[in-house]
């Protein structure tokens, strides 16, 4: 969905219009509200808000199950580490 010159209100436009915008929201159109002329916050659909928290944690859960692939690639390829030259790779070298 684009956002279009109408669905960028001012901060203090949105009391007035808050109705009016939340219908508008209801039927797909999002709104950006400004304060000062900068974007501040944004004007969505809860349920469109639960749809992008879903996909959100649809993400990070193919970013773990990618992680895991590769560690597993690294495990049949004995690309493998002991505790102790794991330990002395990350080891933080002492200030003087």
């Amino acid at each position: 969905m684009s956002i279009s010159s109408k669905d960028i209100v001012p901060l203090n436009q949105v009391r007035a219009r808050f109705t009016e915008l939340a219908e508008e929201v209801r039927e797909g159109n999002e709104k950006i509200i400004t304060r000062n002329g900068e974007s501040y916050v944004a004007l969505i659909d809860a349920r469109r808000l639960d749809h992008y928290h879903r996909l959100e944690r649809e993400h990070i859960h193919l970013g773990l199950l990618e992680e895991a692939s590769r560690g597993w690639a690294d495990v049949e390829a004995d690309r493998l580490l002991s505790v102790a030259e794991t330990r002395g790779k990350y080891k933080k070298s002492k200030p003087r």
